[in-house]
């Protein structure tokens, strides 16, 4: 065992506790200079970043994370995350891929990705992972929205039906929207 790593890591649990995050910070980068190949320093160094909102900082703690531990599934995740929101549109997009390969149940991971794809136009790519999304969180109006704009795209009338028709049962309001932004003025008259 590290003592150093230690010492420091408790140290900055110790500060993240009581709030003071930059001192938190430096006591895991001190951790991380003891024992620079400890994942989990790694892990929580990336999670203080992007809390922070250090979208690139976050990237840099996550993606040594997940190339120590090329098959822990949270980490893969959390580095899309961090890729996402810092504007690595396809990097993001492979971790989360890779996300969903190690752990096919993440409906986060599938809503991440569908989303990325919808970004770029690719809408039966978008609508392939927000199926995922949607099968595994059906309460999600939110990806299911999501699932029936990327059929709208696609110009797939039916499973945007389908997606509208889902999203009634479980979330009129969001519905509402996707009628509207999917010109489905068909179902209007569902609404009440």
């Amino acid at each position: 065992m590290n003592y150093d790593r230690v010492r420091h890591g408790l140290r900055g649990l110790f500060f993240n506790m009581l709030g003071q995050r930059e001192r938190a910070l430096a006591a895991y980068r001190d951790s991380h200079l003891a024992e620079p190949n400890h994942v989990e320093t790694l892990r929580t160094l990336g999670w203080l970043e992007a809390q922070r909102e250090r979208w690139p900082a976050a990237e840099t703690w996550l993606a040594r994370a997940a190339e120590l531990e090329p098959d822990d599934a949270p980490t893969w995740f959390n580095l899309a995350y961090a890729r996402d929101k810092g504007g690595m549109d396809e990097a993001a997009i492979m971790a989360f891929q890779r996300a969903t390969e190690l752990n096919p149940n993440n409906d986060r991971a599938w809503y991440g990705l569908g989303m990325l794809h919808a970004r770029h136009g690719r809408h039966r790519e978008a609508a392939a992972a927000l199926t995922e999304a949607g099968r595994l969180q059906p309460m999600n109006g939110l990806a299911w929205y999501a699932l029936g704009m990327a059929w709208h795209h696609c110009n797939e009338p039916d499973k945007a039906a389908a997606a509208i028709e889902h999203t009634l049962a479980h979330d009129p309001q969001t519905a509402q929207r996707l009628i509207h932004d999917a010109q489905r003025s068909d179902y209007a008259h569902r609404l009440g």
